[in-house]
């Protein structure tokens, strides 16, 4: 299925994700996002979700199981208590990304804002994995519980930036981090 989402509101479009979940629809390709929150929120089982565009905040919030797949940058708050499910985004994203995330895996080709992995948590069964490409800014695993929070810092040499921000691990009491180089 396949969706132009230019100026829809995000609750039709979630309206009509749910639908074609529901009549079994196992790929959905949303063109035209801009700024639409809350995609896959919620969101239960085996299904592909390809956006192109540039989805806002809470973008899988409490999902449970979906792929979504960002041609391009992200905004803030991906992965949001997400238990389950693989978010990639082939860009840079924002602040708070994985922010209680319970389980699944949450791939950035690119550079993340602030508080990336804060109060992530192993739950149950789950195991939270966040992969980052570029750089992170301050905060980096904030009051981290549980799960693993990598960050590759590619490309990071052409930047007068560090690859990390600081205040690492603040608070931090499970999971872990790896950093890739210094």
């Amino acid at each position: 299925m396949r969706m132009n989402a230019k100026g829809m509101h995000y609750r039709i479009i979630n309206e009509k994700i749910r639908l074609a979940v529901k009549i079994g629809e196992r790929e959905i390709i949303l063109d035209n996002i801009n700024g639409q929150r809350y995609i896959g929120c919620g969101l239960k089982g085996k299904v592909r979700i390809i956006i192109n565009g540039l989805p806002g905040n809470d973008l899988a919030a409490f999902m449970d199981g979906p792929q979504i797949i960002v041609n391009g940058n992200s905004q803030d708050s991906i992965s949001n208590t997400m238990n389950a499910g693989e978010v990639r985004i082939f860009g840079d994203a924002g602040d708070v990304l994985g922010y209680s995330m319970r389980g699944g895996k949450l791939y950035i080709k690119g550079d993340v804002g602030y508080r990336v992995g804060i109060h992530m948590k192993s739950y149950q069964d789950q195991f939270p994995v966040i992969i980052i490409g570029g750089r992170a800014e301050d905060f980096f695993g904030e009051y981290m519980a549980g799960g693993i929070l990598i960050l590759l810092g590619l490309n990071a040499e052409r930047s007068s930036s560090p690859m990390v921000g600081r205040y690492i691990g603040t608070g931090m009491h499970g999971g872990v981090i790896y950093l890739r180089g210094k």
